[in-house]
């Protein structure tokens, strides 16, 4: 099975020569890789090479300068924001306390040069019956997913819609690990390799005092309704215009990159499932 060019190693092992690399100016020669990762401090150049190289395989986030390992710069940190592609999405899952949530519903759309554009929708099956707390709050219907596809059968439609865009969601760090599941259960070992913007963080940034970040609150504070709250593309639609908002406020502030994004959002701090909930 080929491996779309939008996901990467999921490696635990992976992450930490990506980790050592950021810690060390962001090259590194070989050796003194597999001394740090492997514990093989007599390794010669060739040696050492190979065994980085059949750890990292083509993961796109390195590149290889004669003897040394370089941490390879995101493009889009330095893009202007209007030439950023990204694709905001929302999930609907499943939430039984029993077990993982699943998919449900996922829809997205891509934004550019200020614009919102074309859409992603699917229902996607979760192989178990729907709670009667999601079906009330979503008003999706076990009849609806009955006949909808699973997650591998709409997997490469969504890479190929996802592409390089940024990926933006609004409480990043629910929609995201959700999402890499269900990923990893079509290609093991990997995940998107896609940058990614969180809503709620961003706003927090640059609307530091107010009282709520929920979506349908920043909604009214932008001057824009929330319609059908809880159904994917109409969340995500929701999202994009957030966010257009949010960019608008960051340029005001001097944000002109993406680099200069990250440099306005807080630090993402673990929260509490009810912290989470809060800001959905």
């Amino acid at each position: 099975m080929s491996i779309p060019r939008n996901l990467i190693s999921d490696s635990a092992l992976v992450q930490e020569v990506l980790d050592l690399l950021h810690g060390n100016g962001g090259r590194m020669m070989f050796p003194e890789i597999v001394d740090r990762i492997f514990r093989l401090a007599d390794a010669d150049e060739y040696v050492a090479a190979s065994l980085v190289g059949d750890l990292i395989g083509e993961d796109p986030r390195f590149e290889i300068d004669a003897q040394y390992l370089v941490a390879a710069k995101l493009e889009t940190d330095g893009l202007p924001l209007t030439d950023i592609e990204f694709v905001v999405f929302d999930i609907e899952a499943t939430s039984e306390r029993s077990q993982l949530p699943r998919i449900i519903e996922l829809g997205a759309y891509r934004v550019r040069a200020n614009q919102i554009g074309e859409s992603f929708q699917t229902l996607v099956n979760p192989g178990r019956r729907l709670t009667k707390f999601v079906a009330a709050l979503t008003g999706i219907r076990n009849e609806m997913l009955g006949d909808a596809p699973v997650f591998n059968e709409v997997a490469q439609a969504w890479l190929d819609f996802a592409g390089d865009a940024v990926l933006v969601a609004h409480n990043s760090t629910f929609d995201m690990p959700l999402l890499n599941r269900e990923i990893a259960r079509v290609f093991p070992g990997y995940r998107m390799g896609n940058d990614e913007l969180c809503t709620v963080n961003l706003a927090r940034s640059v609307f530091p005092d107010l009282h709520s970040y929920r979506l349908e609150f920043l909604a009214e504070h932008f001057g824009f309704e929330l319609t059908r709250h809880h159904r994917g593309l109409n969340d995500a639609l929701t999202t994009a215009r957030v966010l257009l908002q949010l960019l608008a406020e960051s340029t005001s502030q001097g944000a002109r990159t993406l680099s200069d994004i990250r440099s306005l959002e807080p630090v993402r701090e673990t929260r509490s499932p009810l912290r989470l909930a809060l800001d959905v």
